[in-house]
């Protein structure tokens, strides 16, 4: 059951069963209030890409342009066009993988490690060297599909010069999140990317919380969106600098943190095979590259965008009962919201946590007056679709002027 302390500090784990609706709420709210948390994602799982053609590889897979990490692409002779070494940048990229088809399969987070004059060397005094290194990207995956994902990419690399090794042992993924983190991670306080290493961005108060021993690993802005705080891969055997012991807490708060959000996460709350990436709202996360060139499944996604209407897109929902109080531990992923008056049906539920979750609705029905969306099944159930304020206004306006045309 929820335990808080009165500090507003979160404990590492709760459940959320058995509790009133108005606790569930307190719960967010002790988010909002209790300032950076961090949480071990154990949903997420690590994968390493070395050699000559990692990036021009991975450029004919994804939907982002991986030649922003401005490496070689391999032989001289390619005609994939490399961007102006001024532009190249280490901070770390949102994208995914699709079916010829253009479904979702994948989401991923790419991290390219500080050079080796970046980084510390061994005694924290200095910056290392090695000349040698061989390039190298690192993934951050859904755990649910890793074996998956790798015979997906092996299937796919026939000759080129690329390595693909799964390292979730040797690392791990965190997120570092709540309170006012957003608003001040453009400040000395919370730099935009809390670097442990070498080089002009080193933030000390990191190098002493990690006592030197990361070795150029670091938290960067989620590159999704702000709110969602910080992100990064560490070392399994480290604890990421900026964490402190009780302000580590349990993942289920991270996810709780996104469905606020409206924001899904990896093959199941993006459901795979099936998922229209443009509906999940891949473009507004940063997930999608228009100018990159053709990539699997690219044909559908670039029609799609460009015909510029979008039925349905997932969005954050809240579960109320007739008094409009949240209820808890009544939907299902995969409930049917329907119009109570006409009972036709608006969506579904993909994702669920007490009172909150996230669905996939028609926005001719999302927004109508409170009351009017059920679950089927749950009448008592009511079901309030909020606006995003990260959604582009024109996301909006699009639907509503082609509503107003037909």
């Amino acid at each position: 059951m929820y335990r808080f302390k009165p500090s507003l500090q979160l404990p590492k784990s709760f459940t959320y069963s058995y509790r009133p609706s108005r606790l569930f709420s307190d719960h967010q709210t002790q988010l909002e209030n209790a300032g950076p948390m961090a949480s071990l994602l154990r949903s997420r799982s690590v994968v390493r890409f070395r050699g000559p053609d990692t990036v021009k590889f991975l450029q004919g897979l994804l939907t982002n342009d991986v030649r922003r990490f401005g490496e070689p692409i391999g032989d001289k002779t390619s005609n994939l066009h490399m961007p102006n070494l001024s532009t190249v940048s280490a901070k770390p990229m949102y994208a995914a993988m699709l079916t010829p088809q253009g479904r979702f399969l994948y989401d991923m987070f790419l991290y390219k490690p500080s050079r080796p004059d970046e980084k510390l060397d061994r005694t924290g005094s200095g910056p290392g060297s090695d000349p040698d290194e061989s390039f190298e990207l690192f993934m951050d995956v859904d755990a649910s599909v890793t074996d998956e994902l790798l015979e997906t990419f092996k299937k796919y690399r026939l000759r080129s010069k690329v390595e693909i090794e799964n390292v979730a042992e040797e690392f791990s993924c965190w997120q570092r999140y709540g309170g006012n983190l957003s608003e001040k991670s453009s400040s000395s306080e919370e730099p935009e990317a809390a670097a442990v290493g070498w080089g002009g961005d080193v933030d000390r108060s990191g190098m002493s919380a990690s006592q030197g021993n990361n070795l150029g690993w670091q938290w960067s802005k989620d590159p999704r969106l702000d709110c969602l705080g910080l992100r990064g891969i560490f070392p399994s055997d480290t604890t990421p600098p900026l964490v402190e012991a009780d302000k580590e807490t349990d993942e289920k708060n991270y996810l709780l943190w996104r469905l606020v959000k409206g924001v899904a996460e990896g093959s199941t709350e993006i459901p795979k095979g099936e998922a229209i990436p443009l509906e999940y709202n891949l473009v507004g996360l940063n997930a999608i590259s228009f100018d990159k060139g053709c990539y699997v499944g690219q044909e559908f996604i670039a029609r799609t965008h460009h015909r510029g209407v979008i039925r349905k897109r997932l969005l954050p929902l809240k579960f109320l009962d007739d008094s409009g109080k949240e209820v808890e531990q009544r939907v299902a992923p995969g409930s049917e919201v329907i119009d109570a008056a006409s009972g036709k049906k608006a969506g579904t539920v993909t994702t669920a946590l007490g009172c909150r979750g996230l669905g996939l609705l028609r926005l001719d029905e999302a927004f109508k007056v409170l009351g009017t969306l059920t679950i089927k099944g749950h009448e008592d159930v009511k079901v309030e679709a909020i606006r995003p304020k990260w959604w582009p206004a024109e996301w909006l306006q699009e639907h509503q002027e082609h509503s107003a045309v037909a």
